[in-house]
C-alpha cells in the first residue's frame, strides 16, 4: 500500500510541475438556500457567540480525522482522541464542557444520543464529505431541538445538489497506516425538478497506541424534488465502526517509557499479562433516516417540516481477568484443587436502539421583525443487555450467549419555541425566545453493576421514571452601529435533565438532579475590508451543573456529579487581518475562570495495608475549585496562503494546565501544550478533468509530547484502614497520549 501511495505521488508531482495552475473548482449548486428553513441557526442580528464554517473551509481540513480534530481553530475549543491519531474514538469540550452537554443538531434533526446525550463521531466516519456548512454557538445560544446546550450547539446542513453532473474522488494515505477512500457522485438536475447524490466513504487506522485501530465505512444518499417555492428531499446516512478499545488511560511512567501502550484486552495470569484479546472490539452499525419538506408561501413566510428516524444496533466485547463469578450469574469452579469464586471471562454487552419523530419550523421575515415559531417530538427506545460467550476452565454448562442483565431506556422529547428578532430604530432591534421541553424518561430492568448495598446482593435494579418541565427564556439587544461596528448583549436561561449515565454511574441510593445555567453574554465586533475584531465577555452560572468528578465507568467513560453552586466566566477575543489577497491570519484566544463554590467530593476508602475497598466514601471539603477539564486559557491560530492553485495552512493551538478532578492537584493534571499543523495543497487542470488536488498535512509538526484527556480515581488512604486516623488523598492518574509527528498525503479528482 505504501509503495502504491509513493508511486502515485511521484507520478501526481510530475503533473503539478507542467500543469497549469486554477483555482479549486466548485459545482454550482442548486438555489434551495432561499426555500430551506433552519429554525436554529442564529443571523448576523442575533445576540449570540457563533462561528460559521463554509463546506470549503472543511474539505481543505477534511483528510480522516473526525469533525472535532476540524473545529480546533475555532473559539474555546479543544479536542480529545482514545487512539491518539485522531480516527475512532474522539470528542470534543467547549468552554470546558463536556460533549453530552453540547446540542448537535443536522438538518435541525437532534443528533445526540438521546440517552447519553454525547455524540460518537465514529458512528458516522465521513459525514464532513456531506455537510454543506456548520454554525457553532458557544454559550446557550438560541432554542433547538434536543438536549440542551450547557456549553455550546453544533448546527449542520447537509450538503446542496449540484445542478449539473459530477463526481469526484479522493483519497488519503499516511502514519499508522491511516487511510481514506471517498466518491461522491450527483446527477445534476433532471426534468428540471429532481436531483440524485450518493458517497461512500472507508476510512482505516491502526491507531496510534497499540492495537487501537479502526475499520470504519459511511454512505450518504439524498434524492430531491424542488420548483419554485417547495423542495422535498429524502435523506439517509450511516456508517458502521469497528473499532479496537483505547479506553483506558496508561499511567505517568507509560507516558515517559511506552506512551503507545494500551491496557485494553490485557489477558493476565497471576497478575502477569500473557497476552492480549483479539477480539476486545466495539462494533455498531447506525442509519439516519430523513425526509424534509421546505415551502415558501410568499416572500414573508417559510415552512420547514422533517420526519426522521435513526436505527442503531452494535455490541463491544472485552476480556475480564478475575471476575466474581456470581455478578454474571454463574455458578463457582470447581476443580480437583477447589472451588474458586472468580474467574476470567469475555463478555458482550449489547444495544438496540431506535429514535424517530418530527421537528418543524414556521418562519416570518417582515420589514421589522423576523420570527421563528419551531418544535419538535421525539421518541426514543434502547435495550440493554449483556451475555457472556466465554468462562477460562468453567466446569459448569455455560448455554451459548448467556445473558447476565436486561433493561430498557425510553424517552419522549417535546419542545416548542417561539423566538424573534425586532428592529426598534436603526440599527437596534431586540430579539426574545422562548422555549418550554418536557422529557419523559423511564429506564426499567437490571443493569450491568453490582449492588452491595441491598439485601441481600444483587445487579442493581433500575427502576427510574422521572419527567422534566423546563421553560427556558432567552432576551438580547443587536446594535448594528454601523457597516463595521456590531455591538451586542444577551441572557438566556438553560435547563437539563441528566443522562443515563448520570443514573447509572452514580451512589446507589441516590439520583443525580436536573441542572439549570443563568448565561449573561455582551459582545463588539468590528469588520473592515482586511481586518476584523471581537470580543464576547461571558458569564455563565450553574446551579447542581453535573461536572465531571475524575472517575470512569467500566467503559472508559467519564463520570459526573452534581455540584450545588459553579460557574464558568471569561473573555474569548478574535481577530483576523488580510495581508495581501493571498496571504490571511487569523487567531483566537479564551481566558476564563471556571470555578465550583465550596465543592464537597465523595471518594472511596482504602485500606493502606491491604488495599481493600472498604465500599465506603469519605466526604472531602476541597473549597472553591477549579471546574475538571477547564483550562485557563485557550488559544487558536490560522495563517493562511491561497495564491494561483497553491495553498498552505498553519494551524496552531495552546490549552494551558487541565484539572483531572475537581480537587486542583497538579498531580492529577494535563500538562499544558501547544500543537502545531502545517498543511500544503496544489489545484491544477488536466485534460477530462475539472480539477486536481493533491497535497500533504503535517500533525505536530514540532513533535510536542502532549495528552488531552486523563482520569483520576482519587481515593482516600487511610492507615491501617482505621478511620481515627487522618486520611490521605491518593490518586494514581491515567492519561490518553496523542501521536508525535505524523502526515497524511491527500488527491482529489473532481469530473
Amino acid at each position: 500500500m505504501k509503495k502504491t501511495f509513493l508511486t502515485v505521488a511521484t507520478s501526481l508531482a510530475t503533473l503539478v510541475a507542467v500543469a497549469q495552475p486554477a483555482a479549486i473548482d466548485t459545482v454550482p449548486a442548486i438555489a434551495l438556500s432561499e426555500v430551506e428553513v433552519l429554525g436554529a441557526r442564529a443571523s448576523q442580528n442575533t445576540p449570540v457567540a457563533f462561528t460559521n464554517i463554509t463546506s470549503q473551509q472543511l474539505a481543505a481540513q477534511n483528510h480522516g480525522l473526525d469533525i472535532p480534530f476540524l473545529l480546533t481553530t475555532t473559539p474555546s475549543v479543544i479536542t480529545t482522541s482514545d487512539a491518539g491519531a485522531g480516527v475512532g474514538y474522539t470528542s470534543m469540550r467547549v468552554r470546558g464542557t463536556d460533549a453530552t452537554r453540547i446540542n448537535i443538531t443536522v438538518n435541525d434533526i437532534p443528533l445526540n444520543d438521546a440517552e447519553s446525550h454525547g455524540i460518537y463521531w465514529v458512528n458516522t466516519p465521513d459525514f464532513t464529505s456531506s455537510v454543506r456548512d456548520m454554525q457553532v454557538q458557544r454559550g446557550v445560544g438560541t432554542s433547538t431541538n434536543g438536549s440542551g446546550a450547557f456549553g455550546a450547539s453544533v448546527n449542520m446542513r447537509t450538503q446542496s445538489f449540484a445542478s449539473d453532473p459530477y463526481a469526484e474522488i479522493s483519497g488519503s494515505y499516511g502514519s499508522f497506516n491511516t487511510n481514506k477512500e471517498t466518491l461522491r457522485v450527483g446527477s445534476g438536475l433532471l426534468g428540471d425538478h429532481w436531483a440524485v447524490e450518493a458517497r461512500l466513504s472507508h476510512i482505516g487506522s491502526d491507531g496510534y497506541r497499540d492495537r487501537a485501530s479502526s475499520k470504519l465505512v459511511s454512505y450518504f444518499g439524498q434524492v430531491g424534488y424542488f420548483n419554485d417555492r417547495t423542495s422535498v428531499r429524502f435523506i439517509t446516512f450511516g456508517g458502521k465502526e469497528d473499532t479496537y478499545h483505547a479506553w483506558d488511560g496508561i499511567s505517568r511512567s507509560d507516558l515517559k517509557d511506552n506512551r503507545t501502550y494500551n491496557p485494553n484486552g490485557e489477558i493476565k495470569h497471576d497478575g502477569v499479562v500473557t497476552g492480549f484479546y483479539d477480539d476486545q472490539k466495539d462494533i455498531y452499525r447506525q442509519t439516519h433516516y430523513q425526509l424534509i419538506g421546505n415551502h415558501t408561501f410568499n416572500p414573508e413566510w417559510k415552512l420547514n417540516v422533517a420526519l426522521h428516524y435513526t436505527d442503531g444496533y452494535g455490541y463491544y466485547q472485552e476480556y475480564k481477568n478475575a471476575r466474581t463469578l456470581k455478578e454474571y450469574g454463574l455458578q463457582p469452579v470447581v476443580t480437583a484443587e477447589g472451588t474458586s469464586k472468580k474467574a476470567s471471562l469475555v463478555r458482550k454487552k449489547c444495544v438496540d436502539s431506535g429514535f424517530g419523530g418530527m421537528v418543524f419550523s414556521l418562519q416570518y421575515a417582515g420589514d421589522r421583525l423576523a420570527a421563528t415559531l419551531g418544535g419538535g417530538i421525539n421518541r426514543y427506545s434502547n435495550d440493554h443487555y449483556g451475555n457472556v460467550i466465554w468462562v477460562e476452565n468453567y466446569t459448569s454448562q455455560l448455554a451459548p450467549d448467556h445473558e447476565y442483565y436486561r433493561n430498557n431506556g425510553r424517552k419522549t422529547d417535546f419542545n416548542i419555541y417561539i423566538k424573534g428578532n425586532y428592529v426598534i430604530t436603526g440599527g437596534l432591534s431586540a430579539y426574545a425566545d422562548l422555549q418550554y421541553r418536557h422529557i419523559g424518561y423511564r429506564i426499567t430492568g437490571d443493569n450491568d453493576k453490582w449492588d452491595w448495598t441491598a439485601d441481600p446482593e444483587r445487579l442493581q435494579v433500575l427502576d427510574i421514571d422521572e419527567p422534566f418541565d423546563f421553560f427556558n427564556p432567552k432576551a438580547g439587544l443587536n446594535w448594528q452601529i454601523d457597516a463595521k461596528n456590531r455591538a451586542y448583549a444577551s441572557f438566556a436561561v438553560a435547563q437539563k435533565e441528566p443522562t443515563r449515565n448520570n443514573y447509572t454511574d452514580g451512589l446507589f441510593l441516590k439520583h443525580p438532579t436536573s441542572e439549570k445555567l443563568l448565561d449573561w453574554e455582551a459582545g463588539y465586533e468590528f469588520r473592515s475590508g482586511n481586518f476584523s475584531a471581537g470580543a464576547n465577555f461571558y458569564y455563565m452560572h450553574y446551579k447542581d451543573q453535573l461536572v465531571l468528578n475524575g472517575k470512569i465507568n467500566e467503559i472508559g467513560e467519564l463520570m459526573a456529579e452534581n455540584v450545588p453552586s459553579s460557574y464558568r466566566m471569561g473573555v474569548e477575543l478574535v481577530a483576523g487581518y488580510r495581508f495581501t489577497p493571498w496571504l490571511r491570519w487569523d487567531v483566537n484566544a479564551t481566558f476564563s475562570r471556571n470555578r465550583i463554590k465550596d465543592y464537597v467530593g465523595y471518594v472511596s476508602d482504602y485500606d493502606a495495608d491491604t488495599w481493600d475497598d472498604m465500599w465506603t466514601q469519605t466526604e472531602i471539603h476541597a473549597g472553591n475549585t477549579t471546574i475538571a477539564f477547564s483550562p485557563s486559557v485557550t488559544v487558536g491560530s490560522m495563517i493562511a496562503l491561497d495564491y494561483k492553485g497553491f495553498t498552505a495552512s498553519l494551524q496552531s493551538q495552546y490549552v494551558s494546565r487541565q484539572y483531572l478532578d475537581n480537587f486542583e492537584r497538579k498531580e492529577d493534571s494535563l500538562d499544558p501544550y501547544f500543537v502545531n499543523n502545517l498543511d500544503v495543497a496544489y489545484t491544477f487542470d488536466l485534460p477530462g478533468v475539472r480539477g486536481i488536488t493533491v497535497g500533504a498535512t503535517i500533525y505536530n509538526l514540532f513533535n510536542e509530547k502532549y495528552e488531552t484527556n486523563g482520569y483520576s480515581m482519587t481515593s482516600a488512604l487511610y492507615p491501617g484502614g482505621s478511620k481515627d486516623n487522618k486520611y490521605t488523598l491518593y490518586s494514581d492518574p491515567r492519561f490518553y497520549p496523542m501521536a508525535g509527528i505524523n502526515a497524511l498525503g491527500h488527491i482529489t479528482l473532481r469530473f
